[in-house]
């Protein structure tokens, strides 16, 4: 399995994470965000996953891929961290979602989590006049953005896949081509319902 650094989170990240974010109501500055990691330190008891700062965290929970059963987590701050995995880069004042792998990880091996959350954050998503936007840096290698229903793409910054959902809502899926960078990303899009 490829391994990248971000330098960002100060962790390994799994080349086959994913994050998909699924906007809920303009007025509301929410998004769901369903993330998908791998593991792989050995001898790696717990993991951390850094929740962003200017965003106001909800509604967290964690699920173990291999038998679907969830997880136990708290929410520790980087010093926290730190005496737990005292070899990664945790500035103090930022905060984890810290999770309790159900056996350390083997040598070679890996542990395949979900976590799930939700955050408030009306710097990364907005309304600019008769549009939404969602403008934010993400670091992981595979993304995608669920519109709320009955709304449309009116630009996208990066280059993208749109699909249909099952219930009517347009997904924009795309990849990070750099290696453990930034990847800039602003969508705007408007109701379909809108006067004309």
């Amino acid at each position: 399995m490829l391994i990248g650094f971000s330098s960002a989170a100060g962790q390994y990240i799994s080349a086959d994470t994913y994050t998909r974010y699924e906007l809920l109501t303009p007025e509301s500055h929410q998004f769901k965000i369903y993330y998908e990691v791998t593991e792989t330190r050995a001898g790696a008891r717990y993991h951390f996953n850094q929740i962003r700062e200017g965003s106001e965290a909800s509604d967290e929970s964690v699920i173990d891929l291999a038998s679907g059963k969830p997880l136990k987590f708290e929410v520790v701050s980087g010093a926290q961290a730190k005496i737990d995995s005292p070899n990664e880069n945790f500035p103090a004042a930022a905060h984890y979602i810290k999770v309790y792998l159900v056996h350390p990880i083997a040598a070679g091996g890996e542990y395949r989590i979900a976590i799930i959350k939700t955050y408030k954050d009306d710097k990364s998503y907005y309304t600019e006049g008769d549009k939404i936007v969602f403008k934010r840096p993400l670091g992981i290698p595979r993304d995608s953005i669920v519109l709320p229903a009955g709304y449309e793409i009116v630009s996208c910054s990066v280059a993208t896949q749109v699909l249909k959902e099952p219930d009517g809502r347009l997904k924009l899926a795309f990849v990070n081509p750099g290696s453990g960078g930034q990847l800039e990303v602003t969508i705007r899009a408007r109701s379909q319902n809108r006067l004309r």
